[in-house]
């Protein structure tokens, strides 16, 4: 069976099981759909080795396929390119599902082309995407405690970026000056909280964890409106701590619903309430998660921003549909059950859509998924495959078939 015949199979499975309770082929239809990955995974790591030499360059990470092309464009590993971690990372869950070794030597060898961001200044606050999605996960897996050392010292980095007068980290130290945004937060930053809490549990630097906890309070006050709606940026007083505004940079306005900053927050504000297991933060995340659901379309996969007047002609983001089916999945551990179902089920809706020959890439490409959309504003990554959507799909399908 080919891929595109398979992903069809996977679809009309999924479409006709959606609704079943039974886990034995929910558990199928998800395991399907993890072959799928490990597949396109093999494929990826074959277009990476040189036609000349066989050789792969491990610095060089996969981070979009644009609609009209079939070969992944890749980018240094540097402190500038944020998406960096995410092809190690798929690399790590790869292995940790198919237990192939040669998997896990290249998820190795990816992953430490990294390992400078550990011995650097903090460029910006992508360090917790760059090291935890790669140096986290290998150390989750492995227990190498060289890649704890790592993981400790690049924490310790990140929170160069902290400003206790505001109470929370610089996202964009570059942005300061020529947006007059004297100290600048995005709702992206919520996802590299989660490092801070793990350096201050596994270091002995327990101070990250009070940093980590004054930015998700700060954020909590000030990056979102009263109907839980978030803002990409908050810039602040550096001296008072005051909010000055919320704005958009990737989003359709200032006053729009971006779809992957709200994806970020409802992953981030979960992993708060895991790590700290106060009420504040649970009750706080439905609701962000709540309006983030009830704005969905039918097949569940949102528009890139959910105040585009284009709609429905306007693009997906397959990439925020992952984040949020994998922080669902995580989320209805802790909600009763009522709520427990509406966010279970959700994802798994989620993750039928993503399935489907309409989102995956099947032969077409060596992704996983198509339509996803990086910086629409800018014109960057626009309906394309983007190794983050690709991060999250296979960590969400991963945590699903654990639960069931």
């Amino acid at each position: 069976m080919d891929i595109k015949r398979f992903s069809l199979s996977i679809f009309i499975s999924f479409f006709f099981f959606g609704s079943c309770t039974n886990d034995d082929n929910i558990q199928t239809l998800t395991e399907n759909s993890l072959d799928y990955c490990i597949s396109q995974t093999k494929r990826t790591l074959v277009e990476l080795q040189s036609s000349e030499t066989g050789v792969i360059d491990y610095t060089m990470m996969p981070r979009n396929i644009m609609d009209s092309l079939s070969t992944w464009h890749c980018r240094k590993a540097s402190k500038e390119e944020w998406c960096a971690g995410f092809w190690p990372g798929i690399l790590w869950y790869g292995y940790e599902y198919s237990k192939d070794e040669n998997i896990l030597e290249h998820a190795k060898q990816f992953t430490k082309s990294l390992e400078f961001l550990s011995n650097i200044p903090a460029y910006d606050h992508d360090l917790g995407f760059l090291v935890f999605c790669s140096y986290g996960n290998g150390y989750r897996l492995t227990n190498n405690p060289e890649y704890k050392d790592v993981i400790l010292r690049t924490a310790d980095t990140l929170a160069t970026l902290y400003n206790p007068n505001v109470g929370t980290l610089l996202s964009w130290p570059r942005e300061c000056e020529p947006r007059n945004w004297p100290h600048n937060t995005i709702m992206d930053n919520m996802i590299n909280l989660e490092m801070l809490f793990w350096a201050a549990k596994n270091g002995e630097n327990k101070a990250l964890y009070d940093i980590a906890i004054t930015h998700a309070d700060k954020t909590m006050e000030c990056h979102f409106r009263g109907d839980y709606t978030s803002y990409h940026v908050a810039v602040y007083d550096t001296i008072t701590g005051d909010l000055i505004k919320g704005v958009t940079h990737q989003g359709y306005d200032d006053s729009s619903m971006w779809a992957r900053g709200q994806a970020w927050a409802i992953y981030g504000y979960t992993v708060v309430y895991r790590e700290t297991k106060d009420p504040k933060y649970l009750d706080f995340v439905q609701k962000v998660t709540d309006v983030f659901i009830s704005k969905l379309p039918d097949d569940k996969i949102p528009y890139w921003d959910f105040n585009d007047p284009n709609i429905p002609n306007s693009p997906r983001d397959a990439s925020a549909a992952a984040i949020v089916a994998s922080a669902l999945i995580e989320l209805s551990d802790y909600v009763p059950n009522k709520q427990s179902s509406i966010y279970l089920n959700t994802a798994k809706e989620m993750l039928y859509a993503l399935s489907s020959d309409k989102y995956s890439c099947g032969d077409d490409k060596p992704a996983f998924l198509n339509h996803s959309t990086g910086h629409m504003p800018a014109g960057s990554e626009i309906d394309a495959s983007i190794i983050y959507a690709d991060y999250y799909f296979i960590e969400a399908l991963l945590r699903l078939k654990e639960k069931i």
